[in-house]
């Protein structure tokens, strides 16, 4: 299966199910995160991913402009995230997340054009919504422990 392919299967698992469910129905000493979340870059993603939520929960409650910093923030995470997937494709390993990760770096520019063209406020809310949704999923593809093999 290609990595498009994974990766857009993954988005809308992930989109339908419930906020936090991935790890919320799992008790934490149960099941650890997959060793991947320690390493440096995807903490890196993991932490820049929960503030950039937080940002788009910001813009949706108070109204607020979207800021170039968090425009630039953005753009960042991508890059970060299509270098998780290169990591991860040079290392040959984790093939769902190496393509979920390409999947979310080319999603999230679409998602912030989609933010700046919105010309009213319900369609502003849309795209911070599923802006909100793509970053919680950036979250959760990283922590959530590796499927068994079928």
């Amino acid at each position: 299966m290609s990595c498009d392919a994974v990766a857009f299967a993954a988005v809308l698992w992930l989109t339908a199910a419930p906020e936090g469910s991935a790890t919320a129905m799992i008790p934490e000493h149960a099941v650890p995160p997959p060793a991947v979340a320690y390493e440096p870059l995807f903490a890196d993603i993991l932490k820049r991913a929960g503030a950039l939520k937080v940002e788009v929960e910001g813009f949706r409650t108070a109204r607020k402009p979207v800021t170039d910093a968090f425009k630039r923030a953005v753009g960042e995470l991508a890059a970060l995230d299509m270098r998780g997937h290169v990591t991860l494709k040079q290392r040959g390993t984790d093939g769902d997340l190496k393509c979920i990760l390409k999947g979310i770096a080319e999603d999230l520019p679409l998602k912030l054009q989609a933010l700046e063209a919105a010309g009213d406020a319900a369609s502003r809310d849309a795209a911070l919504r599923e802006m909100a949704y793509l970053l919680n999923d950036n979250v959760e593809v990283i922590t959530a422990p590796p499927a068994p093999p079928v």
